[in-house]
């Protein structure tokens, strides 16, 4: 007996340490900010890179009340950025807030039973405060970058065009100064598909490309794609931006079924519905630098489709 005790109380003894330990351990340290910057004649550009955005906290609570959204992606990257700063403190960004931002919060534009089933999915969640109102469930956003200045008398104005941004040079051989692929919301719609928004930029010694995409395939129902892109020449000052908007019925796109797994594939396949074309003209400042020179280099590189 006295040793069956014995055991026994050493054994409590171990299971109030480990309780001991667990309530003093300090809480995992959150994933540490990556950035990357370049810098390309007059701009700045930073990549800039972390965790998902945590699904309860004050963080959490923070971006949910820049919102009227009643239900976030699956993935939000919160501090993912790409930002393009001129040296006059003007440019722009873009970010997961500020797409969201653009995402109709009020109507369900696509009602069909993959939307049942994703609020079904969606409706016990902890962090839900509130019944789930009808919204684009599907998370199609026509984001097009965000513009900003330090100063409002320096202000990038756009304006429509009639130029277009020259793909086949872009196809041209050239060095490849500074890339980055970023991820700024994702969602699988309960298993019924995929909803995803990145960024992708090239920089090479004749310019800069960004291609901005918004992929949703809503399976046995629906592909979408929305593209941005913006381009600008060193030497210049403006930026030319381009955006369409392609969509088709899964049943009218008679292609293999993993090829609407693909965006770069099945873009092909897909009928344009809008599309519009904008020169973003840069402000002049008293001390504005030079533009900056046009360099020839002969490496080979794929264009961002």
């Amino acid at each position: 007996m006295a040793i069956e005790g014995l055991v026994h109380l050493n054994f409590n003894w171990l299971l109030c340490k480990i309780s001991f330990i667990n309530m003093t351990e300090a809480p995992p340290a959150k994933a540490k900010l990556k950035k990357e910057v370049y810098n390309f004649g007059c701009w700045t550009l930073t990549a800039s890179e972390s965790h998902i955005l945590e699904s309860e906290g004050h963080d959490r609570e923070c971006y949910e009340k820049e919102l009227t959204l009643p239900q976030l992606p699956e993935m939000v990257f919160a501090d993912n950025i790409l930002r393009l700063e001129h040296n006059d403190g003007f440019g722009l960004e873009f970010n997961a807030l500020d797409a969201l931002k653009c995402v109709d919060a009020e109507h369900d534009l696509l009602q069909v039973a993959a939307s049942q089933v994703w609020k079904n999915a969606r409706s016990d969640c902890e962090y839900i405060k509130q019944a789930l109102k009808p919204f684009d469930w599907t998370f199609t956003t026509d984001y097009k970058g965000s513009l900003f200045s330090k100063d409002s008398n320096l202000a990038i104005s756009v304006i429509p065009t009639s130029e277009r941004i020259n793909l086949e040079k872009l196809k041209q051989r050239e060095k490849i100064l500074f890339y980055q692929d970023i991820l700024l919301f994702e969602d699988e719609l309960a298993d019924n598909g995929a909803s995803k928004l990145s960024v992708k930029i090239r920089v090479m010694p004749s310019g800069v490309f960004i291609l901005l995409r918004f992929f949703l395939r809503v399976d046995n129902v629906l592909v979408r794609i929305n593209d941005t892109r913006l381009y600008h020449e060193a030497g210049t000052d403006f930026l030319l931006r381009e955006y369409s908007s392609r969509d088709n019925e899964v049943c009218d796109i008679k292609v293999p079924p993993f090829v609407l797994n693909d965006p770069n594939e099945v873009c092909h396949y897909l009928t344009k519905r809008t599309e519009f074309f904008e020169k973003l003209h840069l402000p002049i400042s008293s001390n504005q630098s030079q533009p900056e020179p046009k360099v020839e280099s002969t490496n080979t590189e794929a264009v961002l489709r």
